[in-house]
Order: structure tokens, then sequence, then C-alpha cells
């Protein structure tokens, strides 16, 4: 059983990472579609990049075993912004993406909640009192 928990984190944190970096190539070349993403929300081009930055460093931190936690924890802020930019300015489809974009986001902030709450053990100063409340 233990063995079927951890292959399932993995697919957590595999697909997570992949999402997040398979958009990369769209954030930092300039793709048109993330441009006027950006644009929209009024945070061209430092945003773009930032979260594009944000997006790298967490898909790495969560292939760490280690620091699956702070990954987790960073991706939730971006998909949390992701997600509000989606419902408040972009809207749930974006260029006739059929709403991609949006659950892609979905996807991500979902994977790294379940990842941070499995990992919560691991935070510094707080995780073990975490882990004992919930014993």
């Amino acid at each position: 059983m233990k063995s079927k928990v951890h292959i399932f984190y993995w697919i957590l944190r595999l697909v997570a990472a992949f999402i997040m970096l398979q958009t990369l190539f769209f954030k930092f070349s300039g793709a048109p579609e993330s441009i006027y993403i950006f644009e929209t929300v009024g945070l061209e081009p430092f945003g773009r990049y930032a979260s594009g930055l944000a997006e790298l460093i967490a898909s790495v931190l969560l292939l760490i075993p280690r620091t699956t936690w702070l990954g987790a924890m960073l991706a939730l802020g971006v998909m949390a912004g992701a997600i509000v930019s989606h419902l408040t300015v972009l809207g749930i489809e974006v260029q006739n993406d059929g709403g991609t974009l949006f659950a892609m986001a979905l996807i991500v902030t979902i994977s790294s909640a379940i990842l941070l709450w499995a990992n919560r053990g691991n935070i510094p100063v707080i995780g073990e009192k975490l882990v004992a409340q919930s014993d």
C-alpha cells in the first residue's frame, strides 16, 4: 500500500512539474498568447518573466523529495495568481484555447495542494507540529 501512495505522489510531482515546465518556452520566447495574457493583466513583460522563473524554480523543487513542500507552496502561489487572473480579467477561455490554460492551472493547484499536505512534516519549524496535530 505504501508503495502505491509513493507512486501516486511521484505522479503528482511529475504532472505538476511537466505542466509548469512546458509553459516556460512560451513565456520566455515571447509567444503571442503569453504576451496577450500578461498585457491584459498589466504585467508584461516583467510578470511573464517572473512567473516563468517562479514556475521553473517550483518545478525543480517539486522533484527533489526534501524540497517538495517548498515547490508545492511556490506552485500554489503562482497558480493562485493565474486562477484569480482567469476568474477576474482573462476569463476561463483565453484566445479560443477551450479553457486549457485554466484547466492546467487547476491541475497544478490540486496536485500541489496534495503534495504540500503530504509533505507538511518536512516544513522547517512547524512541520512536526502539523503532523502531530493531524495524528
